[in-house]
Order: structure tokens, then sequence, then C-alpha cells
């Protein structure tokens, strides 16, 4: 079962790479981008069958490792 994990910076928490990107955009000619938050995903191909057994585990994952739950907050998705 595939899980993915989207990581973004909490709300308040300066965000450089959003700030860096929003700048390039404005550059290029795409004014009307009022602010640009960068995160990431994470694809998780797991093992685990039963859904609600994988959105724990990827769950669990994301609390110990893939996300810093101080300045970042996460969802699970299962495709």
């Amino acid at each position: 079962m595939k899980a993915r994990v989207y990581v973004m910076p909490k709300a308040g928490v300066l965000d450089p790479q959003g700030k860096a990107i929003s700048h390039a955009l404005d550059g290029l000619g795409f004014a009307g981008v009022n602010d640009v938050r960068a995160g990431k995903v994470i694809e998780l191909d797991l093992a685990e069958t039963d859904p609600a057994k994988a959105k724990a585990a990827a769950e669990d994952m994301a609390r110990k490792l893939l996300a810093n739950t101080v300045i970042e907050s996460f969802r699970v998705e299962l495709a």
C-alpha cells in the first residue's frame, strides 16, 4: 500500500525557501502570488494491507522522523 506524507512549515514559521520562490516568480513576471510555502512530499510503499494500520504507521513515521513537529505539520494520504 502506498502512503504519501505531506510536510509543510507551520503557520508563523519563517520559510526562506518559500520566500525565494515567491521572489523568483515575481521576477519572472508572475505578479499576484501573495505567498509561497515550500514543503515536501514523501511517498512510502508499505507492506501493510490494512488501510487503517498503514495510515497509523505512516503517521507514526512522520511524527518520529519525517517531520519536525515543532515547526512542521503533516498529513498522510493513502494512494
